[in-house]
């Protein structure tokens, strides 16, 4: 009955959003969503998302001194920068590499490294997660990734990304992601109604992954998970998680 329900309701919110799934059918949304919906959308729910999340994030981020290398500075990978959100975060003095698989975040990424001219900005790559061969292994003390878990099209192969890329001692990754919410739960009858439409909507995101288990089974010597919940309106990822783990 339950499924029955789900399915229903899939097909109304299908309905509702029916020039969005011609435009996927004409093979015009995907373009127009990575160039101009994507990268809009995405500054104005970031923001939100970034006043409940500022004060997880700053509990997070607040050891990654001690990851700098033996040369005193720390070298960071971004996997999927995007607009930069993280930046105020970083220590003084940190060497950041971003990635991005969508190469359209160039304005609002600009307009953050100013605002944050304690960092050294590397380099910007146009890459996949699953694909970080611009970036040598054992090159970097910290891997950060936020809110991109949810849309890569292999967990396994991120991560296996994020360990080779790690120096060989003591590198750490660092995480903050929504979601999929407790099997009995309103929200995740929601989220598997909102499942199809939200993940064409939102180039590739999806509401029901169990992130915490692709970390368990990656081989981190140490790894923190602490759930948490970040209530957005009207939108079905409250559930979260952030935390790291040391390769």
């Amino acid at each position: 009955e339950a499924g029955a329900r789900v399915l229903l309701l899939r097909a109304c919110l299908a309905l509702l959003a029916w020039p969005i799934y011609l435009l996927h059918l004409l093979g015009l949304w995907e373009p127009f969503c990575r160039k101009v919906f994507f990268p809009y959308i995405l500054e104005k729910i970031g923001a939100a998302h970034e006043k409940k999340s500022k004060k997880h994030k700053q509990d997070l981020f607040r050891n990654l001194p001690d990851f700098k290398g033996p040369s005193g500075q720390l070298r960071l990978l971004e996997i999927g920068t995007g607009s930069g959100t993280n930046f105020q975060f970083y220590p003084e003095g940190c060497r950041v590499t971003c990635t991005d698989i969508n190469p359209h975040f160039q304005q609002s990424l600009s307009k953050s490294m100013k605002k944050n001219q304690h960092l050294h900005y590397e380099q910007f790559l146009v890459a996949a997660a699953e694909d970080l061969q611009q970036v040598p292994s054992g090159s970097v003390d910290a891997v950060v990734c936020t809110l991109v878990l949810c849309s890569v099209q292999s967990i396994s192969g991120t991560l296996r990304e994020v360990l080779r890329t790690l120096c060989s001692q003591g590198g750490a990754f660092y995480f903050l992601e929504h979601v999929a919410a407790e099997h009995s739960s309103w929200m995740y009858f929601w989220q598997q109604v909102c499942f199809p439409t939200w993940k064409l909507v939102f180039a590739g995101c999806c509401l029901t992954r169990e992130l915490w288990k692709n970390l368990e089974e990656a081989k981190f010597s140490e790894l923190k998970v602490k759930h948490i919940s970040l209530a957005m309106p009207w939108m079905p990822i409250e559930p979260h998680i952030v935390g790291y783990g040391v390769k």
